[in-house]
């Protein structure tokens, strides 16, 4: 074999590896594009960037320092940065599983980019803090953007949001990141 047979077909093996990477790079940034809501689209997909003005304040017992708080309540969930000008620095509605994580303390053991939550849907931006009697309690989004209320006769401790605010949360909190839940 000569060596313009070898040149030729290392040519062709890295043609076609640069071919592959902006054929991945196109579909991440139309995934991206796809996950983002159009401007034209209503609704709770925007997440806000503080406290919305018509929010819940923060509850009093949630705790101090770097968190997600969690208000079963008020189904909302605060992200708290007390290094930052203003603390609050997300505040969103949630739509809580069938069954609701015991009030107290946790910290977010597991996460994972997608998966299928227990009601069938795929989700995205899964974030762990708590099993409690065979129940997993985390904060998901579907990745269709539903948030329809739970199946009372599956036990699933699914927290979910829209899908810009399951993106907050995940970059707000990572493994080991506690969560404050409230009454």
């Amino acid at each position: 074999m000569g060596p313009g047979v070898v040149v030729t077909g290392l040519t062709a093996v890295a043609m076609t590896a640069v071919a592959l990477l902006a054929v991945q790079a196109e579909g991440a940034q139309s995934r991206t594009a796809a996950s983002r809501p159009a401007a034209s689209e209503p609704g709770p997909a925007r997440p806000s960037s503080g406290p919305a003005p018509t929010a819940p304040a923060l509850p009093a017992a949630s705790g101090t320092g770097y968190r997600v708080v969690y208000s079963i309540g008020a189904h909302r969930v605060w992200l708290v940065d007390p290094q930052k000008d203003q603390q609050i620095q997300a505040s969103f509605a949630v739509t809580p599983g069938s069954v609701e994580p015991t009030p107290g303390a946790y910290s977010v053991y597991s996460r994972a980019a997608t998966g299928k939550g227990t009601d069938g849907r795929q989700i995205e931006h899964v974030v762990r803090f708590s099993q409690q009697s065979g129940v997993v309690f985390g904060f998901s989004a579907a990745t269709d953007g539903a948030t329809p209320a739970p199946d009372p006769k599956v036990h699933t401790g699914g927290i979910r949001s829209a899908r810009a605010d399951g993106q907050l949360i995940w970059d707000f909190a990572p493994t080991g990141t506690r969560v404050v839940v409230t009454p």
